[in-house]
């Protein structure tokens, strides 16, 4: 059996701190405050396992049903971070990209966001993808406005229309698809997550909250993705055969 390389794209949906910061009789906002650390370890150590695209979830389309003072908590500590962390970002050649839909942001946020993004534009090391107000549905349906769009005003044929074209026109167009997708928080489902992209992508649940995943925990998901024989629809023989030509 062919094991997989290391994974070069992992997505990450970062789950649990609301839990994390209830099971030690803290306010919701301890455990969106806490996490800011975790990430900022694992974008370094994803840097040191020459990871080449780290995708995370930051904010779902579906989280602006929070309650409205959670919601601008959140906002206010992604400002303050992007604040805090762009320039240590720039400094290590990470280069930073949001997606999502950014007519939801505010006017300050969006800025600051676009300043971060052409700050660090030319890094060659990491590229760190952050998802902002984003759904995987609004991805796919907005590719299809676009590609609609072009159909109608007589640039496009719909019957040129296939995988390759929605894929050019989803927030990630030119990146890789995620290798691995890790979940944390114990829970076992996408969440509206790069629904397009994950199609073939290898899925790692941790029962871990986001404010307590470590390294070791971050190994553990690289170690579970090494034994993976991924197929793309081949049989094992098929790989094989190809590995031995």
């Amino acid at each position: 059996m062919k094991i997989a390389d290391s994974p070069q794209h992992v997505a990450i949906i970062m789950d649990g701190n609301g839990r994390w910061a209830r099971s030690r009789g803290m306010p919701r906002p301890a455990g969106h405050r806490a996490s800011v650390k975790v990430v900022r370890k694992v974008v370094e150590e994803c840097a040191k396992r020459k990871v080449r695209y780290l995708t995370l979830f930051a904010f779902s389309s579906e989280n602006w049903r929070r309650p409205a003072d959670e919601v601008g908590m959140l906002m206010k500590l992604f400002l303050d971070a992007l604040e805090r962390e762009v320039a240590d970002l720039h400094r290590n050649q990470v280069r930073l990209a949001f997606i999502g839909d950014r007519g939801l942001l505010g006017a300050e946020l969006t800025r600051r966001m676009q300043s971060a993004e052409q700050l660090t534009a030319d890094n060659a090391g990491l590229r760190l993808i952050v998802a902002m107000a984003y759904g995987g549905r609004w991805d796919i349906t907005q590719a299809c406005r676009s590609l609609a769009a072009d159909a109608a005003a007589g640039t496009l044929a719909a019957a040129d229309i296939d995988e390759a074209q929605v894929a050019e026109r989803l927030a990630l167009a030119g990146i890789p698809d995620p290798d691995l997708l890790i979940r944390t928080g114990g829970e076992q489902r996408i969440s509206n997550f790069l629904l397009w992209n994950l199609a073939y992508t290898e899925l790692y649940f941790s029962d871990q909250l986001w404010p307590e995943f470590s390294p070791a925990h971050l190994d553990a998901a690289f170690e579970y993705f090494a034994q993976r024989e991924r197929r793309f629809g081949k049989t094992s023989g098929q790989l094989a055969a190809k590995a031995d030509a």
